[in-house]
């Protein structure tokens, strides 16, 4: 965490400093995953496929290239895909399940793949880290410089794609949830633009679930395919700006999304994982801050674009465009804030998730087969 903090300090130091600019440069190409080989992906699943799945998906990076080029970068992705044990109530709804930017944690991806599946929803863990050659010891400003939300996206979308050809999964309800830097991802994936360059033929997910996504970026979204959103966060979890959080929302109601907000008194963040609950100092995020993005994906903060430049700019490029961002976004950067288990509210959101999903998906409505 400590050398996170430290490799934060020194791209925004170097980001406002010319002279410091080229070593920042060679520190991050340095730095930067290379993508591991894969199996062969996957385009089809069969009736009893489930476990570890490699299936193909792409690496748009930022958002204006996913709006104009989404295949861009051809990446294959990965997944483990939990099934119900009963089989009387297929065709059964999915969801697809995004990790956070630290990556899958204990007592939290894979356990709620797991989790869905006992209640009769297929869960599909997408891991959009390791396809990108993200590791356990690659530092976490690394992480967050080299993959992005719009990479777990388009992963998500990929996903949804394929769950839609497995015999056991009904295409038409099949969600997203994710937690943190996925919670993000799960609510930007509302934005019908993003659909309609990813999934075009496909109607989108059926239910979006965000688990304390930071809300500081803002899609600016004007459409959505009205699906439902379930958001749940912390008083006591700086990194979510509860009124941003709220203004978020409030946006996507005035499009017609049935937003059902949770936030619980005394909560911080990542209340499912296996790490005591405790104020991390040194934990990096950002507050007092808005990025915006026009119509054609570009991101600017106070006027002062991020990312404006033309779609064919590589990917190293981009990458070391985010850590001059550094200029413009320092003040908003800030430290430390509540980590870590929670049962009690893990408990009552538990419930509150499982509720939901079985109103978007309707799983309580009488059937209609002879």
């Amino acid at each position: 965490m400590l050398r996170s903090v430290r490799v934060l300090a020194l791209l925004l130091i170097c980001s406002a400093v010319v002279a410091c600019t080229a070593m920042t440069n060679s520190l991050v190409k340095r730095a930067v995953p290379v993508f591991p080989e894969l199996p062969a992906p996957v385009e089809d699943l069969s009736a009893g496929q489930s476990g570890e799945i490699y299936y193909s998906t792409s690496t748009p990076f930022d958002l204006d290239v996913l709006l104009a080029d989404s295949e861009r970068l051809p990446t294959t992705g990965f997944g483990t895909l939990f099934l119900p044990s009963d089989t009387s109530n297929d065709p059964v709804p999915a969801m697809v399940v995004l990790h956070g930017s630290g990556g899958i944690s204990k007592g939290r991806e894979m356990e709620y793949g797991a989790m869905l599946a006992d209640h009769g929803i297929a869960g599909f863990v997408v891991n959009y880290y390791l396809p990108r050659g993200v590791t356990d010891e690659t530092d976490y400003m690394i992480r967050v410089l080299s993959v992005t939300e719009f990479d777990a996206i388009t992963d998500a979308y990929a996903a949804l794609r394929l769950l839609g050809t497995h015999p056991r999964i009904d295409a038409s309800r099949v969600g997203v949830v994710g937690y943190s830097y996925g919670g993000m991802a799960s609510r930007f994936a509302m934005d019908e633009r993003i659909r309609e360059a990813l999934a075009p033929q496909h109607s989108g997910f059926a239910a979006h679930v965000d688990y304390y996504g930071p809300c500081f970026q803002n899609l600016v979204t004007r459409r959505t395919n009205g699906a439902p959103l379930l958001t749940l966060r912390g008083t006591e979890d700086a990194s979510n700006d509860l009124e941003a959080c709220a203004e978020r929302e409030a946006e996507l109601r005035e499009l017609g999304v049935d937003v059902e907000a949770h936030v619980y008194q005394g909560a911080g963040h990542a209340w499912e994982v296996e790490v005591p609950r405790q104020l991390f100092p040194d934990s990096p995020y950002v507050a007092g801050c808005e990025v915006r993005y026009d119509e054609n994906g570009h991101s600017s903060v106070n006027g002062q674009a991020i990312v404006n430049v033309p779609v064919e700019t590589s990917r190293m490029d981009r990458i070391l465009m985010r850590v001059s961002s550094g200029d413009a976004m320092k003040a908003c950067v800030k430290q430390g804030y509540v980590i870590g288990g929670d049962p009690e509210v893990k408990r009552r959101s538990d419930a509150t998730l499982i509720a939901f999903l079985r109103r978007a998906f309707a799983m309580d409505a009488p059937s209609t087969q002879p």
